[in-house]
């Protein structure tokens, strides 16, 4: 039976999206999260989920971030990006950071359920509309040089990480991750280590680099990228 997991803030796209994606599916589970921690807990739990679509912004996922974060941990689980943000740099960036494809929040039903079944048969998917101009764009050495060194952050870790770029200190990291103050340190040593940088400020920047403007914006985020 083929899993699914919906990830959107917004209730009705969660149900459009439900209801596209699973429409020639014989025999589908659609599991939904509204947030970044909810999407970690879910495949977290559950190993056999198939396919993420994934919203670029939603709580604890700004831009790049979230889908950072799943190819990171759970590499084995296709990722499709679902977002606004259709700019065909963004497009570029985000198949740079491992998703299997992109469908912008205006396609039509159709075209979401073409691209779940393209995913889902080990393929990639792109609106027609972007696909040369994506093409067309080289991609960015410095997002894939990222994107492999967030891959070695563990899950804890990347929480950590996302704390410490909203310049939460140690101890209002510990409260809110219900761990010890000294695990915090320990945490963020290791996250500096595989980062290859010396300091928060720095690890921040780094994470800053997945930001994305508002969309129609320059979308490209490429000046940003900082070690």
């Amino acid at each position: 039976m083929t899993r699914l997991l919906i990830a959107d803030d917004h209730p009705l796209f969660r149900a459009a999206l439900r209801q596209a994606a699973s429409e020639h599916l014989d025999e589908c589970t659609v599991l939904e999260a509204s947030d970044l921690p909810g999407v970690l807990d879910i495949l977290s739990a559950d190993p056999d989920i198939d396919l993420v679509l994934l919203d670029l912004h939603m709580p604890g996922s700004q831009g790049l971030s979230g889908l950072a974060a799943l190819r990171g941990q759970y590499p084995s689980v296709a990722v499709l990006v679902v977002s606004a943000h259709d700019e065909p740099q963004v497009v570029r960036r985000v198949l740079d950071h491992g998703a299997a494809g992109f469908i912008p929040k205006s396609a039509a039903p159709h075209e979401i359920s073409e691209a779940v079944a393209a995913v889902l048969n080990c393929g990639a998917w792109l609106p027609t509309s972007l696909v040369r101009s994506v093409a067309a764009l080289p991609s960015n050495p410095a997002d894939a040089d990222l994107a492999a060194r967030l891959a070695r952050l563990t899950e804890q870790q990347y929480r950590v990480l996302g704390l410490l770029a909203e310049g939460l200190l140690n101890k209002q990291i510990a409260d809110r991750l219900g761990i010890q103050e000294r695990t915090v340190k320990a945490h963020a040593t290791a996250i500096f280590e595989k980062l290859g940088v010396r300091n928060r400020t720095q690890a921040g920047v780094l994470l800053h680099a997945l930001d994305l403007g508002e969309p129609g914006g320059n979308e490209s985020g490429y000046t940003r990228h900082t070690a």
